[in-house]
């Protein structure tokens, strides 16, 4: 009598190792918290969306958490590093604003969908941000301060013109994030200038 055929079991596909998975699966990641939310989406759906496999995305992360904190991470240093060179470079209180708002819509458009995920992340990062000298805010507060005590603008609470200030810029990304600002966000810079040194040299 015939032995029954034996069944191999069949194996799950594996994907191929993908060479320069890192950025790919960053920017599916990145299209993925803003669309889905950090919560909803998975490693899996972020590996599947990268075209790469899910142990892929762990050799680069210990998972979407800390792959989420890197992507804030990234545009919030450099956000720190421009506004700091802007608002202490040579020339005017005008010309320093104007190359600070610049900068900040520049990087804007250079990378919106990074930049998108920063800005509507704020409130779920920076709560556990440790306070630093070379944060943003930080900055922007300390440069204000400066700028008071040489009586390059009223004197007020630093902390205070920061956050009136940043907001002007802040809001216009988040409206340009929901389709509410036409255009790339620098074509704005000039008359967002204006605002934020209205707002410094309010009294």
């Amino acid at each position: 009598m015939a032995r029954p055929a034996t069944l191999t079991p069949k194996q799950p596909d594996k994907k191929p190792r993908v060479r320069n998975a890192k950025p790919k699966i960053e920017r599916a990641a990145l299209k993925l918290f803003i669309h889905e939310g950090v919560d909803a989406a998975t490693t899996r759906e972020i590996a599947d969306k990268a075209g790469v496999s899910e142990g892929a995305l762990y050799r680069h992360y210990k998972g979407k958490d800390e792959l989420a904190l890197s992507l804030f991470q990234e545009t919030h240093n450099r956000l720190s590093q421009l506004l700091a060179e802007a608002l202490t470079g040579t020339g005017s209180l005008d010309a320093k604003v104007h190359a600070a708002v610049t900068a900040y819509c520049n990087l804007a458009d250079e990378d919106f969908l990074l930049f998108s995920f920063h800005l509507v992340s704020l409130n779920r990062y920076l709560p556990y941000d440790k306070r630093r000298e070379d944060d943003p805010v930080s900055v922007t507060e300390r440069i204000i301060s400066g700028l008071m005590e040489a009586g390059a603008i009223p004197k007020g609470d630093p902390a205070l013109k920061a956050a009136m200030a940043l907001g002007v810029v802040m809001q216009a990304g988040q409206n340009k994030i929901y389709n509410r600002l036409p255009g790339p966000l620098s074509q704005h810079a000039p008359a967002l200038a204006r605002a934020v040194l209205a707002v410094l040299k309010s009294t």
